[in-house]
């Protein structure tokens, strides 16, 4: 029995779009002890679900990647049969085969890592923000077929800019297999952005943030995001990467469930001003800003409680609402809604329990307190 007192008890935030933590980055994610040493840390920070993100790297970067996590969740998995690790992302129902994750004792406390959000390497190579433009390549469906074969459900959600040669087609794949087709780090005009949505584009990463801006003579990507319902669209909620008059305005817009909380983390979240790495990339923290050698936000240090408290006290969202956009919206657009994400009978006990301050109490991960 737990004695909430007045407070919060909320479904487990869900982090689509987090880089890494506590020093350490996915892109390392082969190396002994990174993906527990994220997973423990933002867990404790009330996320029970996230998708590990790469950065636009080679083939050969992101193979490794996609190896180690494919490897981790099997051992996460290793202990007793249940549901699948199969994706059907962007509002969908989780299906495929495997077993489900951290129903039982052997599971070291932590977020759950559902899959792998793929950011780039498909950008634009006008917009790279603090991705590696060496690594920039085109849209590649050969690349992913071939992952969907060896790593079948892990790959959950992929950013690409909607404008480059073969894209279309690209986000075709991605919806027809039922993968979330995100864009970012893109010069699309809003017409581009319109036709991407036909071909089944249905989300946008780190909203405002290396796109387009909107104007009222070429409303660019940024107007094509908060006009498009089929979008959803992702919200760094740390007032540093977007003014808290822009996050309110996206959430005056994106009311119908579309709205999504997403930290954008990298190895300095956790830790203190100084040097550090973002994929290859060297970034550095001054006064809680991450930099790149060239000037470019480098990710945040933001976690999942600090943006859901920056979206009820900066932007004026009702916890219920803060809480959608942390916790349902974010699971049904990686395609776990069926298990995690909302408090339902039959679902994880992915739950975070908060004072009437709004300050963390609890984080439970599928019944096991990890926070």
């Amino acid at each position: 029995m737990v004695d909430a007192a007045g407070g919060w008890l909320l479904p487990g935030f869900v982090d689509i779009h987090v880089h890494g933590g506590m020093g350490e980055d996915f892109m390392d994610a082969g190396k002994p002890g990174v993906l527990e040493t994220i997973a423990k840390f933002h867990g404790s920070h009330g996320s029970t679900s996230m998708l590990a993100t790469t950065m636009t790297a080679t083939h050969d970067m992101i193979d490794g990647v996609l190896e180690a996590v494919w490897a981790y969740r099997h051992r996460q998995q290793s202990g007793m049969p249940g549901r699948d690790i199969g994706a059907n992302g962007g509002r969908g129902t989780d299906s495929g085969s495997g077993v489900d994750d951290r129903m039982h004792s052997g599971t070291s406390p932590g977020a759950s890592i559902e899959g792998v959000h793929l950011e780039g390497p498909f950008i634009s190579p006008k917009w790279p923000g603090a991705q590696n433009p060496d690594h920039i390549s085109q849209p590649r469906t050969d690349w992913l077929e071939d992952w969907e074969a060896r790593f079948p459900g892990l790959i959950r959600q992929l950013t690409l800019a909607p404008e480059r040669e073969g894209a279309l087609e690209t986000i075709a794949w991605l919806r027809a297999n039922g993968r979330t087709a995100a864009l970012g780090h893109t010069d699309a005009s809003y017409e581009e952005v319109q036709a991407a949505v036909g071909a089944g584009l249905n989300h946008a990463v780190h909203t405002f943030n290396a796109m387009t801006p909107l104007h009222h003579r070429g409303p660019g990507a940024a107007g094509a995001v908060l006009g498009s319902d089929e979008i959803t669209a992702e919200i760094i909620a740390d007032g540093i990467h977007v003014h808290p008059g822009a996050v309110k305005l996206l959430a005056k817009v994106k009311t119908d469930g579309n709205l999504v909380l997403v930290t954008d983390a990298m190895s300095a979240a956790g830790l203190g001003d100084g040097d550090y790495f973002l994929g290859d990339l060297p970034v550095k923290v001054e006064g809680g800003v991450a930099l790149t050698q060239g000037g470019a936000l480098a990710g945040s240090r933001l976690t999942m409680i600090e943006g859901f408290r920056f979206l009820v006290r900066q932007a004026d969202l009702s916890v219920e609402r803060a809480s959608h956009a942390a916790s349902a919206a974010p699971a049904r657009q990686a395609g776990i809604y069926e298990k995690t994400g909302s408090i339902e009978q039959g679902k994880r006990a992915d739950l975070v329990l908060l004072d009437e301050e709004l300050d963390l109490r609890g984080v439970w991960a599928a019944g096991q307190k990890i926070g």
